[in-house]
């Protein structure tokens, strides 16, 4: 994670649109940030253990999802990792906000994404490597889009740790109906036939999220299956 002066914040979740809307040109897949707004809010707001002034004791969030990561820039200059000021610069020549995340550019990001399939295999190689360090604090979360499970990359990955009891993994997927062919039963049934822990919620109900993302789940890896309006609606 690139490491960063603290930036003074006094956004909420209402500023968010407004940090957003900051964010323009032709590329920004806009239905793709909007569907992960909530999610990644409460996160940040009210779950993980990270912060401008944290280092290795801190959480790792991993952005899987991402093409169209204006809610998680507007998200990291809520919480002081950016300051709101480059937001205007987004997708431009020599601005650090790419159309997608690079850790090495932008404070706060752990990886380089966009890319999809990638985010939960790292993710599992994240929790794996914390566990063999004997560093058991650390949660780790990974974001995703219900299209990544046309990658075969990510089926390998929830079974090796459900296989592997990987207990401070946890995965939100973000259910906009993207995925060529769906899952019969829903995708959380995916993560409970390999033995994770899995809920699924209204993706906009920040109390259900916060609720799902905090349930216990000893011994297994957690999945929140956030459901949101279709990509096309």
């Amino acid at each position: 994670m690139t490491t960063a002066a603290i930036i003074p914040q006094e956004y909420g979740f209402r500023d968010l649109p407004h940090l957003m809307a900051l964010m323009t040109g032709d590329e920004k897949h806009g239905p793709a940030a909007t569907s992960t707004l909530d999610a990644l809010w409460v996160l940040y707001d009210r779950v993980l253990r990270v912060s401008p002034a944290m280092a290795g004791d801190r959480d790792r969030f991993l952005l899987s999802k991402g093409h169209g990561p204006m809610a998680y820039y507007a998200v990291l200059a809520a919480k002081g990792f950016l300051a709101a000021d480059v937001l205007p610069s987004f997708g431009s020549y020599d601005s650090p906000l790419g159309h997608h995340p690079d850790r090495l550019l932008v404070p706060g990001v752990e990886i380089g994404s966009g890319s999809l399939g990638h985010g939960l295999p790292l993710a599992v190689g994240t929790a794996l490597g914390l566990r063999a360090q004997g560093l058991t604090n650390p949660a780790v979360w990974v974001l995703i889009g219900d299209a990544e499970f046309d990658e075969g990359s990510n089926h390998e990955a929830l079974a090796f740790a459900g296989a592997y009891g990987l207990d401070r993994l946890h995965v939100v997927a973000i259910d906009n109906s993207s995925a060529t062919h769906g899952w019969r039963g829903g995708i959380a049934t995916r993560f409970e036939a390999e033995g994770w822990s899995a809920v699924t919620v209204d993706g906009r109900d920040h109390e259900a999220l916060y609720e799902a993302y905090t349930a216990p789940h000893p011994g297994r890896p957690h999945a929140v299956v956030a459901r949101v309006e279709p990509k096309n609606s």
